[in-house]
């Protein structure tokens, strides 16, 4: 069985959840809300899970008291759930809403849909992140009223939980609407500005996610202990704090690690998986241009690459038609800086092919008969001179003018000249019989 190529095993947009490349559009819009729903849902609960694990036993603050776990209990699931509907299903919803254009088939988007379906990311990151920074104010509001020591802790965790969230957030939308995409950056130039992201500011956000939150949780965690009010704290509390600190950071540096594989190297796999199918041979291999940083202007180059050296291919494979491969093959071999107009006098071998009484079978049979045995003809003759690497010079009428030894030298042109003859005889009276042809060879 032939071995797929790794770009089919990944899929045409680096993931095979994101579906084929001529899918369905009804079945894409599905698969991305799905997709979006599903990864920003579970990405608030994580974000959630981890603000209670490390307000809870990473913030040196004095242990919640009745009231504040009663309302905690009531106001965390409320608002949690609440946050679900509005920033992830109004979210997609109305993502896909906007882009309706780019989930229907036939319907090419103006510059501004191209522009708005490329910010969409930013958009969804915005919206998570005003909805976490509204929860920071209500529960350290709350906190504030039923346990003010316990205040500072709640609103620096909820807040770095919420850059965590909008940051993964971000790289998770932007890996869901890759099929949105693709279809705002067809046809765009290699050099045409692009409105995503670019890798640098994408970078800084893994830094962000991976090193500067959990290195300022870490501070946060010291300047509290530091404080004149927690003079109690324990080595043992404080090696509590780095162990879930640590724990947190190695499980998220990892997640981020994987991201950041998807998110950039993705495009680059593609780009060298289709390199692999050019050097294979394969001129028809092309990169589905997904992504709207720098990183999309070189999957866009490689196409625009690729389409130079398929049209240079077919004016290569019609000159050869032209003046024969030979001589194209030597042409090109030799350079246009080194090409020389003019003659050159060359010792040859010419070949002349002609049809014996072709005006009078003309003149007997039909035109449609007369047509197919001088193809037969000249599809031997034209045959067997490529075959022994000569040169058709010119069609004559219902005769041929053949030339060994020029200008392609050739060692044995006299030989090759007239093996070609002795071949055409043969295969004329047996696939040509309707009529003889005169052969003559000369040096």
């Amino acid at each position: 069985m032939p071995r797929r190529s790794p770009t089919r095993r990944r899929g045409p947009f680096g993931s095979r959840l994101l579906g084929p490349r001529d899918q369905d559009p009804r079945r894409l819009r599905i698969r991305i809300q799905v997709l979006l729903t599903c990864l920003l849902v579970t990405t608030n609960l994580v974000g959630a899970l981890v603000v209670f694990v490390i307000n809870t036993w990473a913030i040196p603050s004095p242990p919640p008291n009745t009231r504040m776990v009663v309302a905690l209990a009531i106001a965390i699931p409320s608002y949690v759930l609440l946050a679900a509907a509005i920033g992830t299903v109004w979210g997609t919803t109305s993502t896909l809403r906007a882009l309706r254009w780019a989930t229907q088939p036939d319907v090419d988007p103006d510059p501004r849909q191209r522009v708005r379906a490329l910010r969409v990311p930013l958009g969804l990151t915005a919206a998570q992140f005003l909805i976490w920074m509204v929860g920071t104010a209500l529960f350290t509001t709350l906190t504030i009223i039923l346990q003010p020591a316990r205040a500072v802790g709640t609103g620096l965790t909820v807040s770095i939980g919420a850059v965590v969230v909008a940051g993964i957030s971000y790289l998770l939308a932007e890996f869901a609407l890759r099929p949105i995409a693709a279809r705002a950056l067809e046809d765009v130039k290699v050099n045409t500005r692009l409105r995503g992201v670019g890798v640098g500011p994408r970078m800084a956000i893994f830094w962000t996610l991976g090193t500067g939150a959990p290195v300022v949780g870490l501070l946060i965690a010291a300047i509290l202990i530091l404080t004149p009010w927690r003079e109690d704290t324990t080595i043992e509390q404080l090696a509590y704090v780095t162990i879930i600190v640590c724990g947190i950071v190695l499980v998220f540096g990892f997640l981020l690690t994987d991201l950041n594989a998807r998110s950039v190297v993705a495009p680059l796999l593609s780009v060298r998986d289709a390199m692999q199918e050019v050097k294979a041979g394969n001129l028809d291999a092309d990169v589905v241009v997904y992504d709207g940083t720098e990183l999309g202007q070189l999957q866009s180059g490689f196409n625009d690459m690729v389409h130079g050296l398929r049209e240079r291919e077919l004016i290569r494979d019609l000159f050869g038609r032209h003046v024969g491969r030979e001589v194209a093959a030597a042409a090109a071999a030799q350079g246009a800086e080194r090409i020389e107009l003019g003659g050159e006098t060359r010792v040859c071998t010419v070949i002349f092919v002609d049809l014996v009484g072709s005006t009078t079978y003309a003149t007997e049979h039909a035109a449609a008969e007369v047509v197919a045995v001088l193809n037969r003809f000249f599809g031997v003759v034209v045959d067997e001179v490529d075959r022994r690497h000569g040169l058709v010079n010119k069609f004559i009428g219902d005769a041929v003018l053949a030339i060994f030894g020029a200008p392609v030298e050739l060692a044995d042109h006299a030989g090759a000249a007239l093996g070609a003859a002795r071949a055409m005889a043969t295969r004329l009276a047996a696939e040509v019989p309707e009529i003889r042809a005169g052969i003559g060879v000369a040096t």
